[in-house]
């Protein structure tokens, strides 16, 4: 009987062990994009070591979005990649298409990977009859067929509970960590000050700070009305040290260039910036060149090589390898929460 036993267990063991490889052959992954970013998914790839997956995204005459998958997606491990940036409405519709094309083609799973979460900033009513357009998306998003979301940090870490799926909200601060140390750390009597434009980022800004341990400061600001900034006071001493303005976002670039010229006044030595998500939309190249900056970064979620040419000061920190090691990992079964405070080599 015990013989038996064992034989029984070992046959059962076998058995699970082929289909689990099975089922690892079965699911490849397949990485197809809109045309938010297309650049960004093909380093991605180049990281993951495999093709981009073939699409067709465009309109019909009458500016319906068209969507047509190239390839066989059945029983594959699919990853969508598209930002919300450029023209938003649009590039949000492509990615609703394309999970929806995708799930109604029998793929095993469907991960959205969106770099810059599209209306990240409307979420939550600030005033009467406001609408939580982020709470929106999320639905969208779910309805469409999504299983599991990947962003790069959003606006406000609550839009997680907008889901009912599975959200990874991974961090840039790695990389700006990396950054910081490498390229403006240039001694040990080097003194910098790490700063927050406004109170919502003072979280983002003191962890910064403590693992660097150094000193962090906070502009409070007073708005007028949306994008426009009224008045704005420093709380901290940055005299005689290197400002480094930490923001998750960058659109019309008016708050970081006032910011600029008070710690300027402030009597800081120089003035950096590192953003996340560089929209910088209207005049916000110009008003940049104007600056008391001396260098703008921004990553790679958002395209910015048109600006880049315009503006000699702003520079770009590929995130591509993060989000190629956090689809990676999310194929295989382990964890992502390594990526919350290194950059994957």
């Amino acid at each position: 009987m015990n013989i038996f036993s064992t034989q029984w267990k070992n046959l059962k063991r076998n058995k699970e062990i082929k289909k689990k490889i099975l089922k690892e052959e079965m699911h490849t992954i397949k990485v197809f994009t809109g045309n938010s970013h297309p650049k960004l998914a093909r380093l991605i790839c180049n990281h993951l070591g495999i093709e981009l997956s073939r699409c067709k995204v465009g309109k019909f005459s009458n500016q319906e979005t068209s969507v047509s998958i190239e390839e066989s997606v059945r029983d594959e491990d699919v990853y969508v990649v598209q930002s919300g940036c450029g023209d938003v409405n649009d590039n949000l519709m492509e990615l609703l298409i394309l999970i929806n094309a995708c799930k109604t083609a029998s793929a095993c799973r469907v991960t959205a990977v969106i770099p810059c979460f599209p209306y990240a900033r409307q979420d939550k009513k600030d005033k009467s009859r406001a609408p939580i357009s982020a709470k929106l998306v999320a639905n969208m998003l779910s309805v469409a067929g999504a299983d599991h979301i990947i962003t790069l940090d959003l606006h406000a870490s609550q839009i997680q509970g907008f889901f009912d799926i599975p959200v990874d909200n991974l961090y840039a601060e790695p990389a700006i960590l990396k950054y910081i140390t490498e390229q403006l750390v240039v001694g040990e009597d080097t003194k910098i000050c790490i700063v927050s434009p406004d109170a919502g980022g003072a979280k983002r800004v003191t962890s910064i700070a403590d693992r660097l341990n150094v000193d962090f400061a906070l502009i409070h600001k007073e708005r007028a009305k949306a994008n426009e900034v009224a008045r704005m006071v420093l709380v901290g001493d940055v005299k005689d040290k290197i400002a480094v303005l930490v923001d998750d976002m960058a659109d019309t670039c008016g708050t970081l260039c006032i910011a600029a010229g008070k710690l300027k006044d402030a009597g800081a030595l120089s003035i950096h910036a590192i953003v996340t998500h560089g929209v910088l939309s209207g005049n916000a190249v110009a008003r940049l060149n104007a600056s008391s900056l001396e260098s703008i970064v921004v990553t790679n979620t958002i395209p910015v090589e048109e600006k880049m040419a315009q503006c000699p000061r702003l520079r770009q920190l590929d995130i591509a390898r993060i989000l190629a090691e956090a689809i990676r990992r999310t194929h295989n079964g382990e964890s992502v929460s390594y990526l919350f405070s290194h950059v994957p080599l």
